[in-house]
């Protein structure tokens, strides 16, 4: 079975995988910067728990994530941006396919409803026998059944 990740890029990052015996993990990382730290500190955090992520499942066949065309927020659009960055280069370096996936698909896959709001795509991922922490989960296990249910899981 094809081991597949899915990323809500963000701040708090939300991510969820399909491991190669099927069994589905999920859950959130912050990715805030510290005090003390410079701007890129952020980024390089989330290419080391890229890399810990992909030695934990042993191996990542997949990627899909969230694709936003639009921010309501300039510094939101530059933290999105930078962390797409990152993704697609680490990808390009370990021969990992990509896709992003555009919002309204994955709220329309999982609520019938491609402007459903934040508490819908939580309730249908509830509805699906998870149990996302908040939105961000939520995101990344809609995302990941969209894969799934649509892709079968391959590119």
């Amino acid at each position: 079975m094809t081991t597949i990740l899915a990323l809500d890029l963000g701040t708090t990052t939300g991510w969820a995988m399909r491991l190669a015996d099927g069994i589905v993990v999920s859950g959130t990382m912050e990715f805030r910067s510290g005090r003390y730290e410079g701007g890129g500190m952020r980024f390089l955090r989330f290419r080391s728990w890229l890399d810990h992520l992909e030695a934990g499942a042993k191996k990542i066949d997949l990627i899909h994530f969230e694709e936003v065309r639009r921010h309501a927020g300039t510094d939101a659009a530059h933290i999105y941006g930078g962390f797409l960055a990152h993704l697609s280069a680490w990808c390009e370096l370990k021969h990992i396919p990509y896709q992003g996936v555009p919002v309204g698909t994955i709220k329309r896959h999982a609520t019938g409803k491609g402007n459903a709001a934040k508490d819908a795509v939580i309730a249908a991922m509830q509805a699906r026998g998870f149990t996302p922490e908040d939105d961000n989960e939520a995101d990344a296990l809609a995302i990941l059944t969209w894969a799934i249910d649509t892709q079968g899981g391959v590119r």
